[in-house]
């Protein structure tokens, strides 16, 4: 079997290194909160599920980070997040979009309504259909230890 797997992380400095007598990793990270948030989304070619996890140090996030629906697929939204990507990209799955086309178009569309503070540029997302393939992107402006893999494994 091979499953395709999306990884989407944002690790702090604090949780990444030993911790050093230097500033806090709040200010390390520009004042932003000391979070680490790791999402993965996957696809078992033998049964056709496709499904998805996170796991954070933010109390309750799974309710923002995570969209699926059956036979339709997955999406994950993490770092800089907006909501809004989830419900978006599954109706664009609903409309059979390639995963790649259905990432694009939704960063496109987001109007970065606050750029000094809570902006697009920080966002993760990905984008998993139910036959297994996907997307995923990472904005330029998320913490430099976020990032994401994918890849069939």
């Amino acid at each position: 079997m091979v499953a395709a797997v999306i990884v989407l992380g944002l690790v702090p400095v604090a949780r990444a290194f030993p911790p050093s007598p230097k500033a806090s990793a709040a200010s390390d990270v520009g004042g932003l909160w000391e979070t680490g948030t790791f999402s993965i989304l996957g696809y078992d070619p033998d049964t056709g599920e496709v499904g998805g996890a996170v796991q954070s140090r933010v109390f309750s996030v799974g309710n923002g980070v995570l969209w699926a629906e059956a036979n339709v697929g997955v999406v994950a939204t993490q770092a800089i997040v907006d909501v809004g990507y989830g419900p978006k990209a599954l109706e664009l799955l609903r409309r059979n979009l390639a995963p790649a086309a259905i990432v694009r178009q939704v960063w496109d569309d987001d109007p970065d309504p606050l750029p000094e503070n809570w902006t697009k540029q920080g966002r993760q997302f990905a984008v998993m259909n139910a036959k297994g393939e996907y997307a995923a992107f990472t904005g330029p402006k998320a913490t430099e230890w976020a990032g994401h893999k994918s890849g069939k494994f």
